[in-house]
This record gives C-alpha cells, structure tokens and sequence, in this order.
C-alpha cells in the first residue's frame, strides 16, 4: 500500500497562468480501460493523452521542437547513468503509467527500480505500468502552467515516487520534489545531484539552459 506522502503547500505566489491542456471529464458516464486510452491516442496522434484519477482525459498538443530536444538530451543522460547502475530501467514521455490513484500519467523522463519491475507479470509489463515510477523528471514547455506541472509532482510524490525534478528553462529554475519535505527551488544551477535515490548521477544542466539552436 502506498503511503501518501506530506508535501508543502502549493506556491501559488510564483505561479503563472499560462495555457493548460483542454479537459474531457467522462466519469461517471465511463472510465478508460489501459486498452480503451491507448488505441484513443494511437487514432489521435500526435496528440498526448493523460487520463486524471477523477477520471478525465487531458489533450495536450506535441511538444515545441526546442522542448523535444530538451527532453531527448535528459532522457539520454538518465538512460546512460541508468545503464551504469544497472538497477533500474528508464523510460520516455511516450511511455504511460497507471499510478495507485487511477490516473494514468507520462512523465518526461521516468526510472523504476529493477525489482519493482520484477514483481509485474508479463501482462503488466505489456500495458500501462501499474505503479508510480520511483523517479519522475518534467520539463517545462513555453506553453506550460507551472501550477499544473507542481500539482503534477505532487501528484507523483503521493502516489509513491521518491525524486522529482520539475525543470523550467525559461527561468533557468529546478524545483527538487520529495516525500515529507519542502519543495526546493534551484536557481541558475549548473548541475543538479540525484544522490542517494540515483546513486552517482549529476545533470549537467548547461545544455538545457542553452540547448545550442
């Protein structure tokens, strides 16, 4: 049973109004099944699809091509720590995860540990994951609300992951997410440290704040 962890209240105060993806709500008239939400995403692509735990689907459009570029150079830095460590997997935005409270959710950048995986069977292995992963990374687009991305770590921190990391390149700033502890806020860093839940990983972070084009 996953614990629900004690957060710090939302910062409403830095939180911009930027434009959020568009809602359907569809409970109680049904819920998605894993099956159901994916073959709606394969006929819908590129759209993103999320699927809320009060049972809502969230339609988001692709990803700009800054962001995109952003997100394959992080998810290629865990993926090679990853591989080094050898106790984990990683996985990519395209890859969905059936969290305890219902919501199916698609981080960034995402790591679970090799023997959580171990106690899936093959059928669970085959659709949405059914856990939270114990690593999340999001990355702010400019087309993002920042308070939708914070209620969206917390989300993930309840629901049983131990690190978050919520990175906004356009104020060069990495919110650092975990369980019963304030959120803290890195500004300008030039490397952030995922010890002791990634054991010997640093980000270098300068690529992102200048992602080169």
């Amino acid at each position: 049973m996953v614990q629900q962890a004690t957060l710090s209240p939302p910062e409403t105060t830095a939180l911009s109004d930027e434009s959020g993806p568009l809602v359907l709500r569809l409970r109680p008239v049904f819920d998605l099944t894993d099956d159901q939400l994916a073959e709606i995403a394969n006929l819908n692509d590129p759209l993103r699809l999320e699927w809320t735990a009060e049972g809502a689907l969230e339609i988001m459009a692709p990803a700009y091509s800054r962001t995109g570029n952003r997100n394959i150079k992080l998810a290629t830095r865990v993926t090679i720590w990853a591989e080094q460590d050898d106790t984990g997997e990683t996985y990519d935005s395209s890859a969905g995860f059936r969290l305890p409270n219902g919501a199916v959710r698609a981080p960034d950048v995402a790591w679970v540990q090799h023997e959580r995986l171990a106690a899936l069977t093959s059928e669970q292995r085959d659709k949405f994951l059914p856990l939270c992963p114990d690593f999340v990374l999001e990355l702010r687009s400019s087309n993002d609300r920042l308070a939708l991305l914070d209620a969206k770590m917390r989300e993930y921190l309840a629901n049983g992951a131990r690190l978050g990391w919520l990175i906004d390149p356009e104020s060069r700033t990495v919110r650092i997410y975990r369980p019963d502890t304030p959120v803290q806020t890195l500004t300008k860093p030039e490397s952030i440290s995922g010890d002791p839940e990634l054991p010997g990983f640093t980000l270098d972070l300068r690529p992102i704040w200048e992602p080169g084009f």
